[in-house]
């Protein structure tokens, strides 16, 4: 059995759109290559790592992640409603990272190669191990950069409709696009904000795409 190292997260309200959430559990790292391999047995990375976050998984693989541990240890994990997501990598902030206005390849793994707001950084073109950078406030790693992580909700334009309690929004169409948050290895600073937001084919399988888990 996989051992998943958690955070909670307690009762809180988001604004923009507003919402009032219950305390959950989530797990503090993407969930890694050796945490998958002892769950499912195979890996199919490109950049192979037992510490490293898995990638190349689709949100159907995810959701299989959930529904075996869960069916293993009795308790629900899941993947992250947006609004879960967007309020433990804010951490309490209300900038656009968590490290406050600007990010710099020091603190995150993404392509520093283009930034206007901070001096130029690396691009280190391949994943980092999961704790590589410090984490926020809450203790959560790795949620700017290094692979984008699935949410448990479809993808919607806006948030008008969107659940007060900040629970799982589907949408009701087979295969619709599914939601990525946070930004990966090779992206610019702009697509790792706290609020940028990213549709998907949830069949799809990239070398920067991974996810972590949540229990609430």
């Amino acid at each position: 059995m996989p051992h998943l190292s958690l955070a909670k997260l307690t009762t809180f309200s988001l604004t923009e759109p507003y919402c009032n959430i219950a305390p959950f559990f989530m797990s503090k790292y993407p969930i890694t290559q050796r945490q998958w391999e002892v769950l499912l047995g195979d890996n199919s990375c490109r950049f192979k790592g037992h510490n490293r976050p898995v990638e190349k998984v689709s949100w159907y693989d995810a959701d299989d992640f959930c529904r075996i541990i869960s069916r293993q240890t009795r308790r629900s994990y899941r993947l992250p409603s947006e609004a879960q997501w967007e309020y433990a990598c804010r951490a309490g902030t209300k900038t656009p990272f968590y490290f406050g206005e600007s990010i710099t390849t020091e603190v995150a793994n993404f392509n520093g190669e283009n930034y206007a707001l901070a001096s130029k950084g690396m691009n280190r073109h391949e994943t980092t191990p999961v704790g590589t950078f410090p984490p926020n406030t809450f203790g959560v790693y790795d949620l700017h950069g290094n692979v984008w992580e699935w949410c448990a909700d479809a993808w919607h334009e806006n948030y008008q409709g969107a659940p007060a309690d900040g629970s799982i929004w589907e949408s009701g169409q087979h295969d619709a696009p599914y939601l990525l948050r946070g930004g990966s290895w090779q992206v610019n600073p702009r697509d790792c904000r706290c609020a940028f937001r990213r549709r998907h084919n949830p069949r799809e399988k990239n070398e920067d795409i991974g996810f972590r888990v949540v229990i609430s």
